[in-house]
């Protein structure tokens, strides 16, 4: 399985992981090929250059828009000083001159594009549908965030800093380069969002932003002495849309290493490191798999029995992968309940919404656990009654169990009258002589 996983030691930013993408791997002929689908009303150029951070060679790669005027005075992906004196090994400015008259102010082209324009833009776009939805997806989820701090509808969201072209280009390059490279999973480290004031139009206010506090539900990430916004909304929304988990570095097979250069000089390298490779928890030379889940545990001692039933299906149906319940005694020797949660969701929010509103627990544990477990496949198997889906689970070459579906052998019985466990032993036999 092909993954990516982000190396976010020091935050990250759009402009960052766009270039930690093409130093990667990913031509930047082919981003600007995707880029000119979207057919943009707008001069700009690219910019992709090497630079070094602290003796560590990264690209940076920058949206230079002409005439562009700074509008508002939050920090964001491209709104720096350029200025640093780095040695350049090459410098890419590809500019995109388009023939329409703009006798409007660039400044409220660039800067007050809403949610819904942006969306009718992507949407009537000849970007590739995989590009097209990730980014549509990724841009919901800035909109939703900025709504939320200035409690509005998300069509009337005026993006700031999203409806800046560069951000949007930054979006659907993120969602471009994740598809020409062909990436299954998504994986990151915890995020640094940095430290400290950044300055606004509302004034001074803490590091992590507003926006990019609410992106961060769910997701792992921590401050530091660095007094310096490292995290920005656009970067925190691609890597928490992306990722699946938030993790430290997987085994893998390293195709290759890109490094995206930030803005700042800081006392460690700002830069985003990204990793591609093969996973090694399915290496197709070992005879089982293996992945990781979050496990969620809760114990009650004072609800009422019939309400367990109602838990289970409400956590089923917000994306638990299985529930179960254990007997136990707790403390003053009083007969409880152990509700255990299997999640691979990368933010398990919702289920724990479920647990306190649905029991009577002030608390729940969470912690990673490991599965080994086996290779598992369906064939479908025509029985007499009808067809049913036969899971095996393999190891290596040899299949080690054969089970029929549940609910298709039920459905059957349901519909036809033969009894269940007829059903049931016809498809497990039909399993059965596939694996001869």
């Amino acid at each position: 399985m092909k993954i990516a996983y982000f190396d976010c030691f020091s935050g990250a930013s759009g402009n960052m992981v766009i270039g930690a993408f093409l130093d990667a791997g990913v031509p930047l002929e082919g981003l600007i090929g995707e880029l000119n689908k979207l057919n943009l009303p707008d001069k700009y150029s690219l910019i992709a250059e090497q630079v070094e951070k602290l003796n560590i060679r990264a690209l940076h790669f920058d949206v230079v828009i002409p005439h562009e005027h700074s509008d508002h005075e939050h920090s964001d992906d491209h709104h720096h000083d350029h200025g640093h004196d780095h040695s350049h090994d090459h410098h890419h400015n590809h500019d995109h001159d388009h023939s329409h008259d703009h006798s409007h102010d660039h400044s409220d082209d660039h800067r007050h594009r809403n949610y819904r324009e942006i969306v009718t833009l992507l949407t009537n776009s000849a970007l590739t549908p995989e590009v097209s939805a990730l980014s549509l997806k990724i841009l919901q989820r800035i909109g939703e965030a900025e709504a939320k701090v200035h409690q509005c509808a998300l069509d009337d969201v005026e993006f700031h800093e999203v409806g800046a072209i560069d951000t949007i280009i930054d979006i659907v390059g993120a969602s471009y380069c994740l598809n020409y490279l062909g990436i299954e999973k998504v994986y990151s480290s915890p995020l640094n969002t940095g430290g400290g004031m950044i300055k606004c139009a509302h004034g001074l206010m803490p590091v992590p932003a507003p926006a990019t506090t609410e992106l961060l539900t769910g997701a792992a990430f921590y401050g530091s002495d660095i007094k310096h916004e490292l995290l920005t909304p656009t970067g925190a929304a691609i890597i928490t849309t992306l990722a699946e988990q938030y993790i430290p570095l997987p085994a893998l097979n390293a195709d290759a290493v890109g490094y995206g250069a930030g803005t700042w000089d800081l006392e460690i390298p700002n830069v985003l490191r990204l990793y591609i490779g093969q996973s090694r928890e399915h290496d197709s030379t070992e005879d089982h798999e293996t992945d990781t889940s979050t496990i969620i545990e809760t114990t009650i001692d004072d609800m009422n029995p019939e309400f367990y039933p109602y838990l289970m299906d409400k956590l089923l149906a917000g994306g638990a992968v299985d529930v179960f319940l254990t007997p136990i005694h707790m403390k003053k020797n009083r007969p409880g309940v152990l509700v255990t949660i299997t999640s691979n969701l990368s933010n398990h929010q919702p289920l724990l919404d479920i647990i306190v509103s649905e029991t009577t627990t002030i608390g729940v544990r969470m912690y990673k656990s490991k599965r080994w477990k086996l290779s598992k496949s369906f064939q479908t198997v025509e029985t007499p009654y009808g067809p049913v889906r036969v899971k095996f689970g393999s190891m290596g070459d040899i299949i080690k169990n054969v089970a029929p579906e549940f609910e298709d052998c039920r459905q059957l019985a349901a519909k036809t009258g033969i009894p269940l466990k007829e059903i049931y032993q016809e498809a497990l036999t039909l399993g059965r002589q596939l694996c001869k």
